[in-house]
């Protein structure tokens, strides 16, 4: 068949916006007990909702609880820890009401936690006392939130107060014999990758804490994931000494590093649920490692890191029991998936998938991982995946394609190299796509983390400008057709970019950050002082968040820009974009403005998904002059043009 050569953003493709959320799921919370497995699923197509799905071992599925009960915390705003498996049925928290629910099987839910301004997160059955371990988050008229670590009776009743006094608490794990628990904290400024406690306290015969001892506290320690194997000894992750995130584990007063590597084996506890390994029942320690951007499954024994032989390169949430692991995994060509694999043979199988419909590979681009030099004296090193154009279909116009450079949120987040159908969608249409690992991003130990430190607005944006010219020097990118796009934290580095420099010609904010100040003053308590380290304490150095806002350098904004924003987000409230926009507008220079109701930090719904995707692209069509090829109803109104 002979191919036409079609101008670069008009390529058709089988990729549509509607194939992101038709029969698209995010998969989570994996539970293996036994031979039934259990995992979460949000489903676009119910406007987000998180449901409970449980499987037998003869592969029949149920969902747990209906619409419209939705399995989602919201605790530290980002939610996680919202379901605890017990016998048949499940322990969750409602989105809705925020309050913890029993649910059966075929029954409707039942609700445990009485009527208050409280949040319930990290769900953990002490069943000899009748009663679950949790997180409470309370919400009072005035003030910021207060978390405690909490005990809520299994018959109903108010909850008692088993540990207070810190900022934060999360990951509750109880004593294979019941008589301890082990728990994380940390205090602000503190984010919890820059520094956390790990406890363990007695439980007296009355259920509550004995006087609590701290395994690991160190003062540039950040503790992730405990969990008690079954002879009782305490494993965790921590960055001790080393600056990344390996194994340990304490028995006693004696810890021990059980694998020591130049790899990190833990993330930054944005989900209060993030796990990355299991421990089996005979103490066998199953556990993903994540080094220069891609991750990999395997067992550490006798010191060191042995890989399973798996066809993917994402993982994440194991789950082990009964001489089988499930986990989720992806690769660049595979999407997210839930397989089981049996450990005695090495034989797995596929148990879930978030698509039901893959593209064919004629039309899928596959990512190249790159460094380019960035920095002063071009003497440091940023990392990216690099993804060409790909569309059979079609042949290339002999001038380089338009690049679209992404910032991933965070900013301590990470790019990943998994399956993404929105990267497709844009791949197939002729657009190359770099997304970026800036300093500041996890994967690469915790110096660096920190290079973003103080830094925020100078070095990721340093990073994206000189992934982009790197590109372009490689012949890889049309200079001309350079657009920058980010959400949250990444929005921020998008309107910086804009501001400050002029690589880019066109940018897309998705709930991203226009003002420094006003976020440091009304941002929820978990980032409140987030800023401290990436900027400065506020309002001491006033000076640098002014200097470093988009909202206060609109004079050097000249390129259109595109904003999405969800109404109730409380993480970046809606005036930070609509600031923005009202500053452009008056400027002269190409707006649009697209608020989406009933969407906080992060869209669920799948039309407000959809529209997001669709009018981005006809918002680069009519600012570069190409036809998308899109339905008259995706093109949205661009002030100034």
């Amino acid at each position: 068949m002979t191919s036409t050569t079609i101008p670069y953003g008009e390529w058709p493709s089988p990729i549509t916006a509607q194939s992101l959320t038709s029969g698209s799921v995010a998969l989570g919370g994996v539970v293996l007990e036994g031979d039934r497995l259990w995992w979460t699923e949000a489903r676009p197509s119910e406007g987000g909702r998180v449901v409970i799905v449980r499987r037998e071992s003869n592969g029949t599925t149920q969902d747990l609880i209906h619409a419209p009960y939705n399995a989602r915390s919201h605790v530290h705003e980002y939610g996680g820890g919202s379901v605890a498996i017990a016998g048949d049925g499940a322990y969750f928290v409602d989105f809705a009401s925020q309050a913890i629910h029993r649910v059966e099987a075929g029954e409707e839910p039942r609700r445990l936690t009485e009527d208050g301004p409280w949040r319930f997160a990290a769900i953990t059955l002490d069943s000899r006392r009748e009663r679950l371990i949790a997180i409470r988050e309370t919400h009072a008229e005035s003030g910021p939130p207060v978390n405690d670590l909490v005990a809520v009776p299994l018959l109903g009743g108010p909850a008692r107060v088993l540990a207070s006094g810190h900022d934060f608490y999360t990951a509750p794990r109880l004593a294979p014999d019941g008589e301890s628990l082990a728990w994380l904290t940390w205090d602000l400024p503190a984010m919890p990758w820059d520094r956390t406690t790990l406890w363990q306290a007695p439980i007296r015969k009355d259920g509550t804490l004995d006087t609590p001892v701290a395994i690991a506290r160190g003062a540039n320690e950040a503790v992730f994931q405990p969990e008690f194997a079954p002879d009782g000894s305490l494993h965790f992750v921590s960055d001790r000494g080393t600056g990344w995130w390996n194994h340990h584990v304490s028995r006693g007063r004696e810890i021990d590093v059980l694998c020591r590597d130049a790899a990190e084996y833990g993330l930054p506890y944005w989900s209060i649920s993030a796990a990355t390994y299991a421990v089996d029942e005979s103490g066998r320690l199953f556990t993903c490692r994540i080094e220069d951007g891609f991750s990999k499954l395997g067992e550490i024994r006798d010191g060191a890191f042995s890989e399973f032989d798996l066809p993917f390169t994402e993982f994440g949430a194991p789950s082990v029991s009964g001489g089988k692991l499930a986990v989720t995994v992806a690769s660049a060509t595979e999407p997210w998936r839930i397989i089981l694999i049996d450990l005695a043979n090495g034989k797995w199988e596929t148990i879930r998938r978030s698509l039901n419909e893959i593209p064919e590979t004629r039309y899928l681009s596959t990512p190249e991982p790159i460094d380019f030099a960035t920095g002063k004296d071009n003497a440091e090193t940023a990392h990216a995946f690099y993804y060409p154009p790909k569309n059979d279909d079609v042949s290339f116009p002999a001038s380089p394609p338009p690049l679209i450079v992404r910032g991933h949120g965070g900013p301590t987040g990470a790019a990943s190299s998994a399956f993404s159908l929105a990267t497709q969608f844009w791949t197939s249409r002729g657009f190359a796509v770099l997304d970026v690992n800036y300093r500041g991003s996890t994967g690469w130990g915790r110096a660096y983390r920190e290079a973003l430190y103080g830094e925020w607005g100078i070095a990721d944006v340093e990073d994206v400008i000189k992934g982009a010219e790197a590109m372009v020097a490689r012949g890889l990118a049309d200079p001309q057709h350079l657009a920058i796009r980010g959400g949250s934290a990444g929005g921020y580095t998008v309107l910086a970019a804009l501001a400050f420099h002029d690589t880019f010609t066109a940018g897309c904010s998705l709930y991203g950050i226009g003002d420094l100040a006003a976020l440091a003053t009304d941002t929820h308590k978990f980032e409140s002082r987030y800023m401290d380290q990436l900027v400065g304490p506020y309002p001491e150095r006033r000076d640098l968040y002014e200097a470093r806002s988009p909202i206060h350098h609109t004079e050097g904004l000249s390129a259109p820009v595109v904003f999405f924003q969800g109404l109730d987000d409380k993480v970046v409230p809606p005036n930070q974009a609509e600031a923005m926009v009202a500053a452009l507008t008056a400027k002269g220079v190409p707006v649009a403005y697209v608020p989406f109701e009933g969407e906080g930090h992060g869209f669920r719904k799948a039309e407000n998904i959809r529209r997001a995707l669709e009018g981005e692209l006809s918002f680069y069509g009519q600012v570069w002059g190409f036809e998308p090829g899109l339905d008259e109803g995706a093109r949205i109104e661009i002030l100034g043009l």
